[in-house]
């Protein structure tokens, strides 16, 4: 599912998904991915994940999940929900 360069990436921020079980982390969800990089990660972090999926696919996750529903839209922070909403409409449209 996931190409070797992105099982890599969660690798290098496994810190990131503590809660999940290490030999799960590989397997989690383009949208997991994105709403955990968005909310807690570093700027390099955010950098490296659009270098590998594209701005464009990372726009579409953000938007598709945080119009999925309110619950999912309440995922994100409120701070981070508004920067990125802004962020790929600019970049990403």
């Amino acid at each position: 599912m996931h190409s070797p360069e992105l099982k890599q990436f969660i690798r290098d921020h496994s810190a990131l998904f503590w809660y999940t079980p290490e030999n799960k982390k590989e397997e989690i969800s383009p949208e997991f991915l994105v709403e955990t990089i968005l909310n807690y990660g570093d700027i390099q972090g955010v950098k490296q994940l659009i270098a590998l999926l594209g701005m464009k696919k990372v726009a579409d996750i953000f938007f598709y999940s945080i119009n999925l529903s309110d619950r999912r839209k309440g995922n994100y922070h409120d701070l981070t929900l508004n920067y990125f909403t802004l962020f790929f409409h600019r970049y990403a449209p």
